[in-house]
């Protein structure tokens, strides 16, 4: 259950938001004869990882939780009392990145890593920036070189990529960090040395200024929210200075964030010195500092409070824990952000983009339910659509922001079906009907009015509003009315979808009807504007325009209709509409035309510059989406790599609005952060766009090197409008590769198992079930089922 709430404005409005049913999370089955590994994941309190002195973020799996670690060598660092028992806290000084073991007398440990990744790590010779091309060449070009050179032998290199271009050092905010709770109002920003606007820790510990040139930025707990930075000191023996701060989760501030502290030096495994605070300094001498128990205390209260936060999201487990955490992570930072975990907030701390300006936008609304329910965060996924539709949709079916977005209002269609199909919840659905029904409604209006327009009209059957939400500030916002193709292929979705309830049965007729006469009218009209004479083809975003956007935007910088071409190509990609070869031919168009920037969207400006080529954080998770449908396996593994390494800060892992290619970047925002969580499932699992398709693709954007190391790649419980699926693939000894599939509910009349051997290798004999199968020149195994059986281990062979 959600905590008690604390925001004044949810208090009054909205009673109902914390008593969100738990029914909808029913316990997966187990697997224990398929993935031992899995079951053995922790469910309780904190995970445990072995110590680790890579700066890379690669780190080996979490022990079982039923298993405790030898402590020989650890530093005993106090003694705290938890409901009547105590515990000794441990820390392991042998090396940097030494992790933190609270040991109760009954034998039980709970077990947080630390973290650790470079902030600004040097240029690396063996991988010159931007590939050996001049910064300008790469900002000014029609082409997306970069993305061009990190493909040309295929799958992309993962070190590569994160340094082709220089990691993000330096923004519009100064803050490195956030830190708060879930009952809270509000954040607290952290800055570079671990100070915040109440706190600085140089008052007690002033050397830690001086060592910021190689400062690394991570968290202790892994994914969880208490910051860490570590400050070496040159020259030193494994000497090096560090600051952990994290928000108090007991304080019940309805607004300010108390945080703790904890200040220390280090030299050859041994204390040198140690402080801490709480929330602001120390007043005088009678006050005095907290004792160290009580900043234990309060970060094993912090451990089990944020592991209950998350108890319900999907277990997924991958080489590279930093991926697991990173998906983790962007789950807390939402609830951080949210006041009271559930009211959306854009950004945080800075008035742009925490206003309550933002609030309303329907980006925060569709990102995170969508992520939610594919994590099987159901609870949170309620409680976020009740908010927002009791708060921001009006009887009317329009929203409470400055500027609604046509084609999102088909996404919230699309997603509010999801939720009816994953959650089984259709009392919430039927809660707001007359609101959803209108929410359609708006579309049906705008479609109407397509249909009105004589059929000589380039927007004839098309749907007609903005795209984005900026365009409600422009001078003229009717410049940006226009039959955007995206518009009508989200609507078209949208109501596809949705029709597919029962609860809607007395409109699913009319949208079905309306789908399909959008699907074929895009379709048309796409294929009639291809530019005659281009290679490849180009595809505008919209119908009538005779200047490529890049043209179109350069003529007129401000009031060009086809401004923000990035959210016109990626919303057309999102909805998946087209036939495959309009989609691909989109992409290519994207790819050619100058509207990605090392294999992500790119934020297209009015005019391009060249010191930059910008690389969109939101929005463009739909464009990685659409790459996976066309199974574009190594194009979407490049916007993997980039997204996680340069749209994220190192180590601390804000994700920006925009990321420029030379390290410069815009304000944090959440729909970027939960970007890399639904790229993540869906590269392991993901469903048939088409609810009438019953198909399933298993593992189809697993990267080529994560199943080289031989480590499983797998999630449990991953939810599906077919019910919870369990999957796991590993590679083995002599070319061999693995993978199991369970079926917690029904099972899909087909689905794919990919299997993408390393470089080098090829698939040769395939079974499954101990059966002969046929392999696909896709690389993968397509499966029949008739839901007799709900359990297959496919077995494969190196040719």
């Amino acid at each position: 259950m959600l905590p008690k709430l604390h925001s004044f404005l949810l208090l009054f409005t909205l009673p109902t938001i914390s008593q969100c049913a738990a029914e909808y999370q029913s316990p997966a089955e187990s697997i224990d004869e398929l993935n031992p590994i899995l079951n053995g994941a922790p469910e309780s309190n904190f995970y445990a990882l072995a110590s680790n002195t890579s700066s890379t973020l690669r780190y080996p799996f979490a022990l079982k939780a039923d298993k405790t670690i030898p402590l020989d060598g650890y530093e005993r660092l106090a003694e705290i009392e938890i409901d009547g028992q105590s515990w000794a806290v441990h820390e392991d000084l042998s090396n940097r990145n030494g992790q933190i073991v609270f040991a109760s007398k009954a034998g039980e440990q709970r077990i947080l890593p630390k973290t650790a990744e470079l902030s600004a790590p040097r240029a690396d010779a063996r991988y010159p920036y931007y590939a050996g091309l001049n910064i300008s060449e790469v900002g000014l070009a029609l082409d997306d070189l970069l993305a061009t050179k990190l493909l040309q032998n295929g799958e992309p290199d993962e070190d590569l990529v994160r340094s082709t271009i220089p990691p993000i050092l330096r923004g519009r905010v100064t803050w490195t960090s956030i830190i708060g709770n879930v009952q809270a109002n509000d954040v607290m920003a952290v800055f570079a040395f671990g100070s915040t606007r109440s706190f600085q820790p140089t008052h007690t510990m002033p050397e830690l200024g001086k060592y910021t040139s190689n400062r690394t930025e991570g968290f202790v707990g892994g994914w969880m929210p208490a910051v860490r930075k570590v400050f070496p000191v040159p020259d030193g023996e494994n000497e090096y200075f560090e600051t952990i701060l994290f928000g108090d989760v007991e304080a019940p501030d309805p607004f300010q964030i108390q945080t703790w502290h904890r200040m220390a030096h280090f030299s050859k495994g041994k204390v040198v010195n140690v402080t801490f605070g709480h929330s602001y300094p120390t007043f005088s001498k009678v006050q005095g500092e907290p004792e160290p128990a009580a900043f234990y205390r309060a970060l094993f209260k912090f451990g089990e409070y944020w592991q209950k936060h998350l108890a319900d999201k999907v277990v997924v487990s991958l080489p590279d824990q930093s991926w697991s955490d990173m998906v983790s992570y962007a789950f807390v930072k939402e609830l951080i952000t949210r006041p009271g975990g559930v009211y959306p907030k854009y950004g945080a701390f800075d008035r742009d983009y925490a206003g309550s300006e933002y609030d309303g936008f329907q980006d925060v609304f569709t990102t995170s339910l969508s992520a939610n329910l594919d994590w099987g965060r159901f609870e949170q996924a309620k409680a976020v659509l009740e908010n927002y539709y009791t708060l921001f949709v009006s009887p009317r079916g329009d929203i409470a922001m400055r500027g609604p977005q046509a084609g999102q209002f088909g996404l919230m269609l699309s997603l509010l079906a999801k939720y009816a199909l994953y959650t089984g919840d259709t009392a919430t659905l039927e809660k707001y009907k007359s609101k959803i029904v209108a929410t359609a409604g708006v579309v049906v209006k705008l479609h109407d009015e397509a249909l009105a327009l004589p059929k000589s009209d380039a927007g004839y059957g098309l749907i007609h509003g903005w795209s984005e939400s900026d365009a409600a500030l422009k001078a003229d916002p009717g410049v940006y009315w226009k039959p955007y193709y995206a518009n009508s292929a989200l609507t078209a979705r949208g109501l596809k979808d949705l029709s597919s309830l029962p609860l809607f049965a007395a409109e699913s007729a009319d949208w079905l009807r309306r789908s399909k006469l959008l699907v074929d009218r895009t379709v048309e009209s796409l294929r009639a504007s291809i530019f005659p004479g281009t290679n490849p083809p180009y595809l505008p975003p919209m119908p009538g325009v005779k200047k490529t956007f890049r043209v179109a935007m350069a003529a007129a910088p401000n009031s060009s209709e086809q401004e923000w071409p990035h959210r016109l190509y990626t919303e057309l990609l999102h909805a998946n509409i087209l036939p495959n070869d309009l989609q691909n031919q989109i992409h290519n168009t994207c790819r050619a035309y100058g509207a990605t920037s090392m294999g992500v969207v790119a934020n297209v400006a009015p005019t391009p510059y060249p010191d930059s080529r910008d690389i969109l954080g939101f929005i463009s998770y739909g464009y990685a989406l659409s790459l996976l449908y066309q199974d574009r396996i190594d194009e979407f593994v490049l916007f993997l790599y980039t997204h996680r390494y340069h749209v994220h800060t190192r180590g601390a892992w804000n994700a920006a609005e925009v990321a420029q290619t030379d390290g410069l970047s815009t304000r944090f925002c959440n729909p970027a952060q939960l970007t890399i969580p639904s790229i993540v499932r869906w590269a392991l699992v993901l469903e048939h766009q088409d609810l009438d398709v019953d198909k399933l693709y298993l593992g189809r954007g697993v990267p080529r090197t994560w199943l080289a190391t031989g480590r499983d790649i797998s999630i449990k419980g991953a939810p599906t409008r077919w019910g919870k699926v369990d999957f796991l693939i590993q590679a083995g000894a002599e070319g061999r590769v693995t993978a199991k599939v369970k079926f917690g509910g029904k099972v899909p009349k087909e689905f794919e198992v990919k299997l993408r051997f390393p470089k080098g290798s090829k698939v040769g004999v395939v079974s499954v079930n101990g059966q002969a199968a046929e392999v696909q020149a896709n690389e993968a195994v397509l499966i029949k089922a008739d839901g007799s059986v709900k359990e297959f281990l496919i077995e494969a062979k190196k040719a």
